[in-house]
């Protein structure tokens, strides 16, 4: 018997993602979507890693870190899409404790590393654009692989201190996340523990540190922008805005809306709007980062197309 006065909670050992039904149309029409998106994710961002490794007259800094950056992409969908796909399939959303564990962590360093290999690309146009004679010097490889070890490391960093954050706290009521993967702000909102202090200070830290990056990337635009004016070539400067306004445009989706969808009140059963936020800074990215940045360059067609010749005249 138990105790007057104790209430009897059983400890949580698998979540439930509430995100999207899996029952009805929407059952039917979630895995097939989100199995497109996935595959084109992977084609697109393989395709890049590929030819970028391949093709020699690739190895310069810029697809240095677009490798990178698609490699993270890999990382970030296949941490989310493919568990929410058999879940729907299988027509029961759960998740257990471990894996959503893994799921969390996978998701903040692959986040976190993302953003920072954004700021490094505009560090990259800023060296080539401000200071091209200095460019080779500023931007040599072993500054790229320094660059991209830290872009890890600050994600790893935080991963740990947020995924050990987040599961030091007790979940022994409700195990349903309300979101389709595990995400600490919707886990936070279900656990039992009274004081979230600690946590929430490590959200805000990581928000700071995203903040720092953004305003880093403003500022490198700012003096990009600026020495663009000077260039007296229209077609020049029509060849700098292609490259940098679409760069951009992603990081500032993909920042404002995983800001939106991480501060905001997590109260409540999620509404179709907060779920569509929520692909938008962990599928649009990785899915069309890849046309955004290299498909449609025309040294990235001219490998690919060399690639299938060299192919079609092997078989």
């Amino acid at each position: 018997m138990t105790a007057p006065g104790v209430i009897n909670l059983t400890i949580v050992r698998v979540f439930v993602p509430l995100g999207f039904p899996t029952q009805g149309t929407m059952g039917f029409l979630h895995p097939l979507l989100f199995s497109l998106v996935y595959l084109c994710a992977l084609l697109w961002n393989g395709l890049i890693v590929l030819i970028t490794t391949v093709d020699r007259q690739l190895h310069t800094p810029m697809y240095f870190f677009l490798r990178s950056l698609s490699f993270t992409d890999l990382c970030l969908i296949s941490t989310i899409v493919p568990k929410s796909i058999v879940n729907s399939l299988r027509h029961s959303s759960s998740i257990s404790f471990p894996g959503c564990v893994v799921q969390v962590f996978m998701m903040i360093i692959s986040a976190t590393a993302e953003l920072h290999l954004l700021t490094m690309m505009s560090l990259d146009r800023y060296a080539a654009i401000c200071h091209p004679l200095h460019y080779e010097v500023l931007m040599s490889r072993d500054r790229c692989v320094q660059l991209t070890a830290v872009s890890w490391l600050v994600g790893g960093i935080l991963a740990v201190m947020n995924t050990a954050g987040t599961f030091s706290l007790s979940y022994c009521g409700s195990n349903g996340v309300h979101q389709f993967f595990c995400d600490f702000p919707h886990l936070l909102a279900i656990s039992c523990s009274e004081n979230l202090m600690s946590e929430l200070v490590l959200i805000h830290i990581s928000s700071v540190t995203d903040l720092c990056c953004f305003i880093f990337i403003i500022i490198s635009y700012v003096h990009i922008f600026s020495a663009v004016r000077k260039i007296p070539s229209t077609e020049g400067k029509a060849k700098v805005y292609s490259t940098c306004l679409p760069h951009l445009l992603v990081v500032v989706l993909f920042l404002f809306t995983g800001f939106f969808a991480h501060l905001k009140p997590t109260l409540g059963t999620p509404s179709m709007s907060d779920l569509v936020i929520s692909m938008f800074y962990t599928m649009v990215p990785p899915t069309f980062n890849p046309v955004i940045y290299s498909l449609r360059n025309e040294a990235m067609k001219s490998a690919v197309g060399g690639l299938m010749k060299r192919r079609h005249t092997k078989m």
